[in-house]
């Protein structure tokens, strides 16, 4: 399988201006208390290898200190709880944390509910940010792709509120879709702020009002509003955009070249980004964090794997790309640059893949590559 390849000095730019409102840790303290969630599945291959890939970073960083936490679907299944109260009250005793990943049921389960969902909620992780960049053969080549999708956290369909009942013609299911000027708003300022930093300053509103004229009428009335709300003229360099999200995914595939930061309801954001993943060849390089006004958690975009889980074969890259935004966002871009690279470099010789990327390769083997560049 052949990869989409580009990374140079810019590309290091490119993710040093994810973000400018970085969450606050000062950048001079003595330690770094991550808190570490695998969760269920590949989770708990991949956020292993994300430490050794943090630990490996030495004085680039202040000296980690790691707290193993629980949560998710295998949990549930064991105890009754998908996220036990003492993890969420132990990260907020964190700087920073890893998720894995969350094997939720396709049926309903009584009494269950995504832990990752709740976290975001109840850290206030309004914003899931997910870069999708290319790398390749040539270092000094422009990245064929380089954009970012800015998700709404919060609401959305995934307030999960769902009832059922039986009408005229049998069952009638109905879900509640929540969307609110407040969320709107400050997800649409992190994008504008995201945008600020990059070359093109360009954000995409991508919603579905020619249907949803109400909600995502005020999604995208509230977003576009965002300059003029702040004022001063700070977003003045930044062009706005806007696709129909159906639209949006269409010219994702056939030019991704038109966006720069897109910016999107929870559903929607969820959609677009991984299938942006297919675009640099596999979920399993594309990371994210989640991130609100005081905390950040990192997360690589690919879910738990169950037919893969337990064979020694899960991508680890994005799990420690995800541990090298998350430093970003916390202001250690050397550190994350130093990451990046590595990972970029064994994607451009690639002779240590896994199995997704079309190698033979083992999670351990291609860890320790990344590790001898570090």
């Amino acid at each position: 399988m052949s990869l989409r390849v580009a990374f140079t000095s810019r590309r290091l730019a490119s993710r040093a201006m994810l973000r400018s409102m970085a969450t606050a840790v000062p950048v001079n303290r003595q330690k770094l208390k991550i808190g570490l969630i695998p969760a269920d599945g590949i989770g708990q291959e991949v956020i292993p290898a994300a430490r050794a890939a943090i630990e490996a970073l030495g004085s680039e960083i202040p000296k980690p200190e790691f707290v193993d936490l629980a949560a998710g679907f295998e949990l549930f299944s064991a105890s009754g709880e998908a996220l036990p109260e003492e993890t969420v009250q132990a990260l907020k005793d964190c700087d920073c944390a890893l998720f894995g990943a969350v094997s939720s049921p396709v049926n309903k389960v009584a009494g269950y509910s995504s832990p990752i969902v709740a976290l975001r909620k109840r850290l206030d992780l309004y914003a899931n940010v997910r870069p999708v960049i290319s790398v390749a053969a040539n270092p000094e080549d422009k990245p064929d792709i380089d954009l970012v999708v800015v998700r709404e956290n919060t609401e959305c369909l995934y307030v999960k509120q769902e009832t059922m009942s039986i009408g005229e013609h049998g069952k009638e299911a109905r879900a509640t879709r929540l969307i609110t000027e407040r969320a709107s708003h400050r997800i649409g300022k992190m994008a504008f702020e995201i945008a600020l930093g990059r070359p093109r300053k360009q954000v995409t509103v991508i919603h579905k009002s020619n249907v949803l004229s109400v909600t995502d009428g005020l999604f995208r009335d509230t977003v576009r509003a965002v300059p003029r709300v702040v004022g001063d003229g700070r977003y003045d360099s930044v062009k706005i955009e806007e696709q129909i999200v159906d639209s949006a995914v269409y010219r994702l595939f056939r030019e991704p070249q038109i966006y720069d930061v897109m910016v999107a309801p929870n559903l929607y954001g969820d959609i677009i980004s991984d299938a942006a993943a297919a675009l640099v060849g596999s979920l399993g390089l594309v990371p994210s964090v989640n991130a609100g006004d005081n905390f950040v958690m990192g997360e690589p975009v690919h879910g738990s794997a169950p037919d893969i889980a337990g064979r020694g074969i899960a991508n680890p890259l994005a799990s420690i790309r995800s541990a090298a935004l998350m430093l970003r966002h916390l202001g250690y871009a050397a550190a994350a640059d130093k990451m990046d690279k590595a990972v970029d470099q064994v994607i451009r010789e690639g002779q240590v893949l896994t199995p997704d990327l079309g190698g033979k390769s083992k999670t351990t083997e291609v860890l320790d590559a990344v590790l001898k560049r570090l």
